[in-house]
C-alpha cells in the first residue's frame, strides 16, 4: 500500500485550498528555478533515470519522448502540447488534477517546456470540461500574477508562456496528431506518422504532446529525485499512478497508488469491493474502454501495471477500471462500446470507417443471438482486419473489446445464439 508521505497528488478530492496558496503550502512551486537552474539536459537525464511511462495509455518512457526534441531551437520555435482531452470512457482522473491540483500541471509545463527548448505550452482541454477549464484559467492567471508563469518565469531567466485551447468533444482529438490539428483550427484527423510531432508539430514546428498526469508528476520527480520515484512500483513500471474505478462497486473513487498493486486488492481497499462480494465479478474491463476484458479468473491475481496486462493480452490503458459483477449482460456492454468507436471514427481511414460500423452491427445481433455461430470466427477475423490497418490506434481500440469478449466469453455467446435459436423454432412450431 502507497504511503501518504510517497503521495504525488495531495489534493486530489478537493479538500484543500485549490489556489496558489494551498498549492504552495502544500509543496508546489518551491524552489522552481533551482530545478530549471540544473538544466535542460540534467532535467531529460532525470526524467528517464525515474522510469516514468506516459500515462495516456500507451506507457511510452516520458524522459525519452522529451529527449526527441531538437537540441538546438532553431527558426521554428519548440512546443509543448498537454493533452487534457480526456474522453475514454471510464476515465476520470485528469479531470480531478485539473479541478483540484492543477498547480502541479501548470509548474510540470513548466518544466517540461524547460526541459525541450519550449516557451510555450499549450493545454488541449475537453470541451465538456467547462468548469474544469474555469478552474485551470484561474490558476493560469495566478501563476501570472505571482511572476512564476510568463516573463522570466519564477526568476529563473526563462520566458513561459500557457495557453488554455478548449476541444468540442470529439474523441478522436485524444489522438496526438489529430489533436494538433484541431489546435490548429482545422478537421480533427490525425497525420501520417512520420514525420513525427518532434520534427513536425504544431505549426509546423517541433512539438511534444503528453498527458496530463505525465507533466504534473514531474515537478515531484525533480524534487524528489528520480530513485524515489523509481522505487515505487516494479522494474520497468515504476512509481504511483491514478486508477479510476467504476462500475459495480461499493464506492466507486479514483486513487493513487503503485504500480503492480493486485487488481483484488485495489477494489476491495479502495472501493469497498464488488458490490455482492468478489465471487459475484463477472469481468473487468482494467485500463479504460478500449482495452480487451478480463475474466474473474485472471482477475484473482493479475498485477496493475503495464507489463502484467501486457502479458494476459490487455492493457493498463488509462487504468480506468470499469466492474461489472454477475448482473451484467458482457455481450451488451461490449456492443455499446463499438456503438461509441462506431460513432467516434473520423472516417478518414477505410479499415475503421468501414470496420467500425459491421462490427456494431454484428454485436448488436450478438446481443440479441441473432446469428450464426460460425459469425463469431468471423467477426474475430475482420477485428484482426481493422487492427493495425490505420493511422491512429482508434481502429485497435474498437477491435480489442471483442476481441476480449470472444477470448474470454464465447460460450456465452453460444449460448445466446443457441436460445434465440430455439425460441425462434418454438415460434414456428407453435404457428
Amino acid at each position: 500500500m502507497l504511503s501518504d508521505q510517497d503521495r504525488i497528488f495531495t489534493n486530489l478530492y478537493g479538500v484543500h485550498d485549490v489556489g496558489l496558496a494551498g498549492a504552495r503550502s502544500r509543496g508546489d512551486w518551491d524552489g522552481t528555478a533551482a530545478i530549471l537552474a540544473r538544466g535542460r539536459d540534467a532535467i531529460i537525464d532525470e526524467m528517464k533515470a525515474s522510469g516514468l511511462r506516459g500515462r495516456g495509455g500507451a506507457g511510452f518512457p516520458t524522459g525519452m519522448k522529451w529527449s526527441f526534441m531538437p537540441k538546438v531551437v532553431g527558426d521554428r520555435p519548440h512546443y509543448l502540447v498537454v493533452n487534457a482531452d480526456e474522453s475514454e470512457p471510464g476515465t476520470c482522473k485528469d479531470r480531478d488534477i485539473l479541478r483540484h491540483d492543477p498547480h502541479k500541471l501548470i509548474e510540470g509545463c513548466l518544466i517540461a517546456s524547460f526541459a525541450m527548448g519550449a516557451h510555450a505550452a499549450y493545454i488541449y482541454i475537453r470541451g465538456e470540461f467547462y468548469n474544469e477549464a474555469v478552474a485551470l484559467q484561474k490558476a493560469i492567471d495566478e501563476a501570472y500574477d505571482a511572476g512564476l508563469i510568463g516573463k522570466n518565469a519564477c526568476g529563473s531567466g526563462w520566458d513561459f508562456d500557457c495557453y488554455l485551447h478548449r476541444g468540442a468533444g470529439a474523441y478522436i482529438c485524444g489522438e496526438e496528431t489529430a489533436l494538433i490539428e484541431s489546435l490548429e483550427g482545422k478537421k480533427g484527423m490525425p497525420r501520417l506518422k512520420p514525420p513525427f510531432p518532434a520534427a513536425v508539430g504544431l505549426y509546423g514546428c517541433p512539438s511534444t504532446v503528453n498527458n496530463v498526469e505525465s507533466i504534473a508528476v514531474a515537478p515531484t520527480i525533480m524534487r524528489r529525485g528520480a530513485a524515489w520515484f523509481s522505487a515505487l512500483g516494479r522494474p520497468r513500471n515504476a512509481g504511483t499512478k491514478l486508477f479510476c474505478i467504476s462500475g459495480h462497486v461499493n464506492k466507486p473513487c479514483n486513487v493513487e497508488e503503485e504500480l503492480g498493486i493486485p487488481l483484488r486488492e485495489l477494489i476491495d481497499r479502495y472501493a469497498g469491493g464488488v458490490r455482492g462480494g468478489w465471487d459475484n465479478l463477472l469481468a473487468i474491463i482494467p485500463g479504460g474502454a478500449s482495452v480487451p476484458v478480463l475474466n474473474k479468473a485472471t482477475c484473482d491475481t493479475i498485477l496493475m501495471d503495464f507489463d502484467s496486462l501486457r502479458d494476459v493480452k490487455s492493457g493498463l490503458g488509462t487504468a480506468a477500471v470499469i466492474v461489472m459483477d454477475k448482473s451484467t449482460d458482457i455481450i451488451k456492454a461490449i456492443a455499446r462500446l463499438s456503438q461509441f468507436y462506431k460513432h467516434e471514427s473520423c472516417g478518414q481511414c477505410t479499415p475503421c470507417r468501414e470496420g467500425t460500423g459491421w462490427m456494431m452491427r454484428v454485436m448488436n445481433r450478438m446481443v440479441q443471438g441473432r446469428a450464426e455461430i460460425e459469425e463469431i470466427d468471423t467477426l474475430e477475423a475482420v477485428t484482426r482486419q481493422v487492427e493495425g490497418h490505420t493511422i491512429c490506434a482508434l481502429g485497435n481500440a474498437a477491435a480489442w473489446p471483442i476481441q476480449g469478449l470472444i477470448k474470454n466469453f464465447r460460450p456465452e455467446m453460444e449460448a445466446r445464439i443457441a436460445v434465440y435459436k430455439a425460441s425462434k423454432s418454438m415460434k414456428m412450431a407453435a404457428e
